[in-house]
């Protein structure tokens, strides 16, 4: 019980910090929580069929090179994982009637996202233990509120835009990137230090996103 709230601790932290956020016309409680389920189980099982689909066309064995880890961090896990935030986001949350200013695609999209990064923190924590659930929360549980946060940061533009499949991609691949990156530097951990780098691209990726908040506030159909 004690790995399970560690587990989904920092997960509702990073919840209640969005919802909080949205300062002028807050999502309905139902409506955030089925995209948060639609993150823990149906963008998993998406996940899992693709990685499954790239093991069998793309296989990558070679661990100790950077080209084949750089394919890995970008295309099979970052584009894989954000696509499958993405299809939920896109084809569920921005169709919503709720859905009704810019910050909602950051409000959907961090729902989405922590409901991913929930199922993922659980299987991660019951298997590593106590300091794995430590690690985890001040890393891969805000990397993957920051994805949330560009991806929707640009869904939230595009619900109001004429080019709203161009603004859509752009969070797609915004999350993407930010997400291999993230991994890229913790994947070719056999060069010394280079870590340092996911640390890095993690920051830059919280500073963007708190710019991101603040735009769509200021933005909001309802400031007046």
């Amino acid at each position: 019980m004690n790995l399970l709230l560690l587990a989904i601790a920092p997960i509702f932290i990073v919840i209640l910090y969005i919802y909080f956020k949205d300062k002028y016309e807050k999502e309905p409680k139902h409506l955030l929580f089925y995209n948060f389920l639609l993150g823990a189980i149906v963008s998993v099982l998406i996940t899992t069929i693709l990685y499954y689909i790239f093991d069998i066309v793309l296989p990558l064995t070679d661990h100790t090179s950077v080209f084949q880890q750089f394919v890995k961090a970008f295309l099979v896990v970052g584009f894989t994982e954000e696509f499958s935030k993405y299809i939920i986001v896109r084809y569920f949350a921005q169709r919503h009637k709720e859905f009704n200013e810019p910050f909602d695609g950051i409000a959907y999209a961090v729902m989405v996202s922590m409901g991913f990064a929930a199922t993922e923190n659980i299987l991660y924590v019951f298997q590593g233990g106590y300091e794995t659930a430590l690690l985890r929360a001040f890393t891969a549980v805000p990397a993957h509120a920051t994805f949330g946060i560009l991806m929707g940061f640009y869904m939230g533009k595009a619900k109001f835009s004429k080019n709203r499949i161009g603004l859509n991609i752009i969070g797609l691949l915004s999350a993407t990137i930010f997400h291999g990156a993230y991994d890229f530097f913790l994947f070719i951990d056999f060069v010394p230090g280079i870590w340092i780098g996911a640390f890095i691209s993690l920051f830059i990726g919280i500073l963007l996103s708190r710019k991101a908040i603040k735009l769509h506030q200021k933005n909001s159909n309802f400031n007046v």
